[in-house]
């Protein structure tokens, strides 16, 4: 590689990774519990325990359950219904004080299906995972924080780009996985870096592809609104509004006989952002690790239960879908949850090296391309 090319693609690797390392750090240093929030909320008492009840105690009717609800927290409306793998007697409540009000000013609990009992989940309402979560989505900045770690995810992604492109000469010149410890501490740290940012190719670039896709999810949702949903529900634009919502109880029985074999994700209630104003949108997904997160939306007239619409999934809404568990390793149980916890700790110290590499490099006075022995 020319001389020339060298430190072009030494001042793109340089600058691209300054600039993110710092939103990468707080990236890298949030993701790691998040990875584990559930076994972490079971250990803080975080996490809902509904009590022991004989097998096959029969389940509440959706209605029932809405009720429950709107008695656990008066004055309020429903949001969202939603169901969780690993707790298959409690249904995931979400109100607010109006159905547009927007997630992070929303109140989360859980119900018991079968005695439609509430149990708070302060994971869910500000706990330590809720702040490592908003600080990894968008560091309580909304859409903003969003759109900026969107960006500083796209300079990490050219920083891996670059940083690949830098290596290929090394690589010629030693074998490898080589740490020159016979070397000044400099040259000890970059060949670290370097074998370190190799190991963690493939993974960084997983893991920032899939955050740039998440970190544009309110974007991604009001194209599908504007584009898909709109047009389903065109009808209704000039109907007048709700003046009662039929009983939710046969939602779910509804949905399934029009799309049978899946099972429900959650339920959007008339007025939110999954739904319009005069519809439940009812999320059923597939049984594998794949389709669990491909959401198949059943638009169910609100006032006179009729379905009105099955929607196609946009490519788009998939990518979402697959990027948000695929970031934090949910496809393969607790291995995959190691394995990613690990990448995540390798890449804190690739971030690290980086930034004392760049520190040294100016203190000496002698700039030089990343890859120079």
């Amino acid at each position: 590689m020319k001389s020339k090319t060298i430190r072009r693609w030494s001042f793109i690797h340089t600058w691209t990774s300054l600039i993110c390392t710092v939103f990468l750090l707080l990236l890298a240093l949030t993701g790691l519990p998040l990875i584990f929030h559930h076994e972490i909320d079971h250990l803080l008492g975080d996490a809902p325990e509904l009590r022991d009840m004989p097998a096959g105690t029969p389940h509440l009717d959706l209605q029932q359950l809405v009720q429950a609800a709107q008695a656990h927290r008066p004055g309020e409306v429903m949001q969202y219904f939603g169901w969780e793998d690993d707790e298959p007697n409690g249904v995931v409540t979400i109100m607010a004080r109006t159905a547009g009000t927007e997630p992070n000013s929303s109140h989360t609990f859980m119900l018991d299906a079968r005695t439609g009992e509430a149990l708070e989940m302060p994971s869910a309402n500000g706990g330590l995972m809720m702040v490592m979560l908003r600080l990894h989505v968008d560091m309580f900045a909304g859409l903003p924080g969003k759109l900026l770690l969107a960006f500083m995810g796209l300079l990490f992604i050219l920083a891996i780009i670059s940083g690949t492109v830098l290596y290929l000469p090394f690589m010629r010149r030693l074998k490898f996985a080589t740490v020159r410890q016979d070397k000044s501490s400099r040259l000890r740290w970059l060949d670290l870096h370097n074998l370190i940012g190799v190991v963690t190719l493939t993974w960084a670039l997983v893991v920032g592809v899939t955050g740039v896709i998440s970190a544009c999810a309110d974007l991604i949702i009001a194209a599908w609104r504007n584009d898909s949903l709109s047009a389903m529900v065109a009808p209704y634009r000039d109907a007048p509004p709700l003046a009662q919502l039929a009983p939710a109880s046969r939602l779910l029985e509804i949905a399934r006989d029009v799309v049978p074999g899946m099972q429900p994700d959650f339920i959007a209630f008339p007025g939110t952002r999954f739904s319009s104003e005069h519809h439940y949108a009812v999320f059923l997904k597939g049984g594998s690790h794949l389709t669990s997160h491909l959401l198949t939306p059943v638009l169910i007239d609100a006032s006179t239960l009729e379905v009105t619409a099955v929607a196609e999934r946009p490519w788009y809404m998939d990518a979402m879908g697959m990027s948000q568990p695929l970031h934090f390793g949910d496809y393969g149980g607790m291995p995959m949850k190691v394995l990613w916890a690990s990448m995540d700790v390798l890449t804190i110290i690739v971030l690290g090296s980086g930034l004392y590499l760049w520190i040294v490099r100016r203190r000496a006075g002698r700039p030089s391309p990343e890859t120079r022995p």
